[in-house]
Parts: structure tokens; sequence; C-alpha cells
């Protein structure tokens, strides 16, 4: 499916890279007018751009027959300074540190700008309104985050959310690791790991992961932690009233480990990653489940072989899990 590309009407100097895959069937024109059509969306976190959701689409429309149910509509994007959008956010111009030019409340107004955008160009909905147009996210690392804002934002619009390795919007990461300056003989570190470890550890999660370092795109993460303080609330709205269909799944534990461990150059265990940082994603997970009704959570489930990134981990868990999504938004 080729790519296009889209000026937002409120940033009219620049283009974003997007790609819409029509629903699986047309909608026939008995359809009475008070049934939605449905979109389903995937955002992209920091690292992956769009094209890390080409396996799942896919693999989701060759499989599409096994779920019985239609395909809705499809929309995929970079963001601004990202993959194939080559425009960076005019907000960067001005920004004394462009690796820090606009922040997720920009890529915010600019998700809701391009809805409204495609559902008018695409959908052919005039004024787009929850009771048009229902939502479905799947998202990815800081798409988590996004992807709940916008529901936060805009309440009854979003039917379900696929989250998928959510960014701890919460943490600095730096802390997440002990500092080694506080060992003492009668603290000592689990077998396996030494204070070496703990030291590298910390400083990958100083020069990369802290929410002060910026990023090519320039998508700051600054505030994410004021804006997402926990990762169980607020409750989320659906369309109806209540809460959406929330699905969580997190990395694979050894995986993960080994794309640290790589990421350090081979100089730390990830012995260090599996005792501190797992058990923080995983509460934190556990925790996302809380956003909606009890009764409509899944998870937090492991995308087995997977790291961060489990469109390309692992597409197979994906689709499983987006197809339940589906069943019960569309049933």
């Amino acid at each position: 499916m080729a790519t296009n590309l889209i000026t937002l009407t409120t940033k009219p100097t620049a283009q974003l890279s997007y790609t819409f895959y029509p629903p699986s069937t047309s909608i026939p024109s008995s359809t009475p007018a008070t049934t939605p059509q449905t979109l389903l969306i995937f955002l992209n976190g920091l690292a992956a751009p769009q094209t890390s959701w080409t396996p799942v689409i896919q693999l989701l429309q060759t499989t599409r027959t096994n779920l019985n149910l239609p395909l809705p509509a499809i929309l995929t994007y970079d963001r601004f300074g990202q993959g194939q959008t080559l425009s960076r956010d005019p907000l960067d111009a001005d920004a004394p540190d462009p690796s820090h030019g606009h922040d997720i409340l920009s890529a915010l107004a600019d998700l809701h700008q391009l809805i409204l955008q495609i559902a008018q160009s695409h959908l052919n909905l005039t004024e787009p309104n929850p009771q048009t147009l229902q939502i479905i996210f799947t998202a990815n690392s800081i798409g988590c985050a996004l992807a709940r804002l916008y529901a936060q934002t805009y309440p009854g619009t979003v039917s379900a959310l696929l989250l998928l390795d959510h960014v701890l919007a919460n943490s600095d990461f730096v802390s997440i690791f002990p500092d080694p300056a506080t060992f003492t003989p009668s603290t000592p570190l689990p077998a396996g790991i030494t204070p070496q470890d703990v030291a590298i550890a910390r400083g990958i999660a100083s020069k990369i992961f802290h929410p002060s370092v910026g990023n090519k795109e320039g998508l700051s993460r600054r505030n994410l932690a004021s804006l997402l303080p926990d990762s169980d609330g607020p409750r989320l709205t659906a369309p109806g009233g209540k809460g959406p269909w929330v699905t969580v799944v997190g990395h694979d534990m050894t995986a993960f480990a080994e794309e640290s461990v790589k990421m350090s150059g081979g100089r730390v265990s990830g012995r260090v990653f599996e005792e501190y940082l797992t058990p923080t994603w995983a509460e934190y997970n556990r925790g996302l489940l809380g956003v909606t009704d009890a009764e409509r959570g899944r998870g937090p489930m492991v995308a087995e072989g997977s790291g961060h990134v489990v469109q390309l981990g692992n597409p197979g868990v994906v689709v499983r899990e987006l197809g339940g999504l589906l069943e019960r938004v569309l049933h």
C-alpha cells in the first residue's frame, strides 16, 4: 500500500506521511445512519515508524477470514520528524533545543486533526463524532501514552486500546536501578549482578531513556510524567459510557534483556535488567487495567520472543489480540 501526504489545516506549512487501508467490505447503503464507522489506528513508538506495522497488517489481512468479521478502515502515519514524514513539526523551528521542540500534547493535537481530516476525505464523514465514528488504537511504547491521552481528552470516542509495551510514562528510568553508592555488606546485590552492572545500567538509562534526553523526532518526554502520573488511571470512557476494551501486552523478559545487553555493547549482564526493570514494567502493565472496567480488561500478557517493539518481535500475538478486540467492538 502506497503512502500519501496530508497537510493538517492546523499546521499548513508541513506535511505528514500516512497510509490508509479501506475497510475490507463497503458499507451498504441500507446501513442505518446511527451505525458508526470504525477506524483502526496504529500509533508508533519513537524508534519504530509506521512501516513497523506492515507485518501486523499483512498478517491481519491474510487471516481475517478466520476472524469471521470484516476489517475496518486502517490508518498508519509517521509523526513530524519520523519515518517517511520529512517535515519537522513547525514548533521545532523556534525551539531552543529542536530535540525537545514539541511535546506529546502537540502530537495529540496533530492526531486529532488527522483523524478529522481522514474521516472527512476517506470515510465521507462531514462532521465526525462519537455517533458516526468509533476509534480503535493499537499502540507501542510512547504511542500507548498518546492513545491514553487521546481517550482521556476526547471521552466517548475510543472503543478499544491494544497497548504493546507501554512506555514507563511516570519513570525517569535511572532510579529503577539502585545507586551503587548505597551498597553495603549488609545489603548485597542479587546473585549474578555486580556493582559495575548496575552502574552501567544507570548510565545507559541516563544517556538514552531519561526524559531529559531528546530525540531526532523532536518529541519531548519532559512533561510525560506530569500528564500520566499513574498507570492505573484516570479511568477512560468509551462510547456508551462504559470503559473501553483494553488489552495489555508486555515484552519477553529474556528477549528484552538480550536487547539491553546489546545496547550496552556487552558490558553488562542481562540479569540486572531482569532483576530490576522487568518487575517494574510488569507492575506498570498490571496497573494499566485500571483505566477501564474490570470485565473489559485483558492481560497483561507476554509477547514471547519479543523485545520492546512487539509488532516486529511477535506480530502474531498482536494479530491474535487485535482480532479479539475487533470481535468485541464490532459484534
